[in-house]
């Protein structure tokens, strides 16, 4: 069963939501109902059993028996398509559920439904982070402070400065993934990718199941999977792009730099043991999520040599890669969204620390800088 208490503390409601079993299973069975309903409508199959079928689709099923015959099976889509035709016995409609498709159609379409829901998700809250990052840029860019290189004291910034280079990550990473979601789209080739069994009309299904869906219409790409890969690693940048940020503000708070906090929240952030510390946990979330999602794209790049027409292994084990991404992302994004909307500053610390190392106090153009990235963040929105 799914472990909140595992899960929660590192991602959303609303992304565990989105990947959760009765998301899957609703993704699925809407697979099923708008593939019968186009078919219907292309006289694939005749309107009537498509109403039937599509009805049939309506009602969910118990998930937890559901998922222990789709351990048996090997696949969600036998059992789920055994359990529609049943209930739809002994009509001839049952025999037309899932004409034409195979099970990869299913679990691929699925999928994409749920990573549509998902880069929604991904996509308004990097967005808020970065207009949080633009506002913390400006209030600060002419804020002194000590830059560091190779963890040591180097040459004056200002920390606007430091800020516009976490803005300029953010907004960069959320481009690639705007990029790499054209990798969400509609599988649908059948047993082989060939199509067979739609009468000629499989390029007419598709366009029409694509529209149904909302999703982008495609080649069967069944063994084709560097869209995925793409995908996964562009999350997994967005999610670097987020711990770089969390890593500095982690180490600004440490005791003897104290020059930024994560804000002040009741019950966050303390210590079992030492009542006396103030842990960032916002950082925390976003530099864990950070460690572990290059090795969840790694596992979708390592399943791109999938063998002949539909592989063995690689894209079973990139659903439950690809929804982790997902879930990291945005749990990273969401933490430091609040961490940088509510950030207190100590600019009289940073000002100190400046002076104790004694490395002047030219800031170079640091400011003109912090002024060209806003300019061209204000303009790209």
């Amino acid at each position: 069963m799914p472990s909140l208490l595992r899960d929660r503390p590192a991602s959303t409601p609303e992304m565990l939501a989105v990947f959760g079993d009765e998301a899957l299973l609703k993704a699925a069975l809407t697979f099923e109902a708008q593939l019968a309903l186009a078919q219907g409508e292309l006289g694939l199959i005749p309107p009537a059993d498509a109403e039937a079928i599509a009805a049939a689709c309506a009602q969910s099923f118990d998930v937890t028996e559901l998922a222990e015959a789709a351990a048996h099976a090997g696949t969600l889509a036998i059992p789920l398509v055994e359990r529609l035709r049943a209930r739809m016995a002994p009509s001839e409609a049952a025999a037309r559920v899932h004409k034409g498709a195979t099970s990869q159609d299913l679990a691929d379409t699925a999928l994409m439904l749920q990573a549509r829901e998902g880069a929604a998700l991904i996509r308004r809250d990097a967005a808020r982070l970065a207009d949080a990052l633009a506002v913390l840029a400006r209030e600060h860019r002419s804020t002194p402070m000590l830059g560091r290189t190779l963890l040591q004291a180097a040459l004056p910034i200002t920390f606007g400065l430091k800020v516009s280079t976490w803005l300029s990550g953010v907004v960069g990473a959320l481009e690639r993934f705007e990029r790499e979601t054209s990798a969400i789209r509609l599988q649908l080739g059948g047993a082989t990718g060939s199509r067979a069994g739609l009468d000629g009309q499989g390029a007419a299904l598709a366009e029409r199941l694509a529209e149904r869906l909302d999703l982008h219409p495609a080649l069967p790409w069944h063994a084709e999977r560097q869209g995925l890969a793409g995908l996964a690693s562009a999350l997994a940048i967005l999610t670097g792009a987020v711990g770089k940020i969390a890593g500095d503000v982690a180490l600004m708070a440490q005791v003897e730099v104290g020059e930024a906090f994560e804000p002040r929240q009741a019950g966050r952030g303390g210590s079992s043991a030492m009542a006396h510390k103030r842990n960032p946990t916002g950082c925390q979330v976003a530099l864990s999520a950070a460690i572990r999602a290059p090795h969840l794209a790694t596992t979708i790049v390592s399943a791109l040599p999938q063998q002949h027409e539909r592989g063995l292994g690689g894209w079973q084990a990139e659903a439950p890669a690809l929804a982790d991404l997902f879930q990291l992302a945005h749990g990273a994004l969401t933490a430091m969204l609040v961490v940088i909307k509510g950030l207190e500053v100590d600019a009289a610390r940073m000002g100190a620390n400046l002076a104790a190392a004694q490395v002047g106090t030219d800031t170079g153009e640091s400011q003109a800088l912090v002024d060209q990235a806003l300019t061209a963040y204000e303009k790209d929105r």
